[in-house]
């Protein structure tokens, strides 16, 4: 059950960053969510197979700092690439 708190988490998380990076117009708004719900989820389980349950509060910690970190890293690059296909689309159509 701890593991959906993780979750929301992430996804909150996601969306907070979703919100404050710019070029907003250039990806999906569920992609930051997403990104950040399946990191929490990913580290939640791989800490609880490690032996750190809910008790502790470092499973915790972790489902708010990997969303974050993931996301700030993911977002950014997935937002280029998108810009890059985006102009190469339009050369292409202009030519």
């Amino acid at each position: 059950m701890e593991i959906l708190l993780g979750l929301i988490f992430g996804a909150v998380v996601g969306l907070a960053v979703h919100y404050a990076l710019p070029h907003r117009d250039q990806r999906g708004a569920l992609l930051a969510p997403l990104a950040g719900a399946a990191a929490s989820g990913v580290s939640w389980t791989v800490l609880t197979w490690a032996g750190l349950g809910a008790a502790t509060p470092v499973p915790w910690i972790v489902a708010i700092v990997a969303p974050a970190v993931t996301t700030l890293i993911l977002v950014p690059v997935l937002t280029r690439a998108r810009e890059r296909s985006d102009a190469a689309l339009r050369g292409r159509r202009a030519a």
